[in-house]
């Protein structure tokens, strides 16, 4: 939904700016150092407590207006940026994660365009990536997966458009992570096997990562369920799935001695192992 901006008149003269930005996953030194000086500047600070981590807005300035929006719907919000618009005042709009996923960011825009607000996002660390660095794995391995799908499982308040079932992504076989899906993890985890994933492929299970209260478990696919409902994890729950989350004992052909690029000529027996195995690329 997009919030009435009635801008009778015309298009109303640029004034004031929003900035979006990233917080990240939780941890207040995992927002970016341009992401602090957007809030250290900025004349007014909306963020969702519900969401993120309240050492986030520390750096807000002395004076600055904080406001808590986890209460507010659009059109609380909406309010805010027309007195910026009125006032010539700085916004920082602070999301958690990546502003880019699942972040409401894109009716936002809409309004202050219309309000005439410049715009400006900073991203920041997905959750998907600090609960890959917990567990210290790579989401894509060589020769096992070398793509991740970012999606949610369909059903929830917001509907899926048609194609995006959890169970057609998972017959690509390669990592998934799986984003608001954990307060049906019964479902998860019977779309994901009937898209092909089989009972022991590994699974992280990831509860407000990097967040004092952080709780990250491993399991399998065939436990998942179960391993959800232990722990009674529904709100800030992400799983990563996939065979590379277990996989080693290959390596990047990047850096083998075969393979040669602008900065390194490759060594001839080494070029000629790679070309026999059929991996003349990277």
């Amino acid at each position: 939904m997009t919030a009435d901006v009635n801008t009778a008149g015309g298009t109303p003269p640029t004034s004031g700016k929003v900035t979006f930005v990233g917080a990240g996953p939780g941890a207040a030194d995992l927002l970016t150092l341009r992401g602090a000086r957007v809030i250290g500047a900025a004349d007014i600070v909306i963020w969702a407590s519900s969401l993120v981590h309240p050492d986030v807005v520390a750096h807000a300035r002395p004076g600055a207006e904080v406001v808590d929006s986890a209460a507010l719907p659009l059109e609380g919000v909406v309010e805010l940026y027309r007195r910026a618009t009125a006032d010539d005042l700085s916004v920082a709009r602070v999301h958690s994660g990546d502003p880019a996923l699942w972040g409401a960011v894109a009716e936002q825009l809409e309004v202050c365009a219309a309000l005439g607000l410049a715009t400006e996002i900073v991203p920041g660390v997905s959750s998907f990536t600090a609960a890959a660095a917990v567990v210290q794995r790579e989401l894509t391995i060589p020769e096992v997966a070398q793509s991740v799908i970012l999606t949610r499982l369909g059903g929830g308040k917001t509907p899926m458009p048609p194609g995006e079932e959890v169970r057609e992504f998972a017959r690509h076989g390669t990592t998934m992570a799986l984003f608001l899906s954990a307060a049906r993890s019964g479902q998860l985890a019977a779309e994901l096997a009937e898209g092909g994933y089989p009972p022991e492929t590994p699974c992280v299970i990831a509860y407000r990562v990097t967040w004092p209260d952080e709780l990250v478990v491993r399991c399998s696919l065939a436990e998942l369920e179960a391993t959800v409902k232990a722990h009674k994890l529904w709100k800030h729950t992400l799983v990563l799935v996939g065979p590379a989350l277990a996989a080693g004992g290959t390596r990047s052909h990047l850096y083998h001695p075969g393979h040669f690029h602008g900065f390194r000529r490759a060594e001839r027996g080494a070029r000629t192992q790679l070309r026999s195995a059929g991996a003349s690329g990277p």
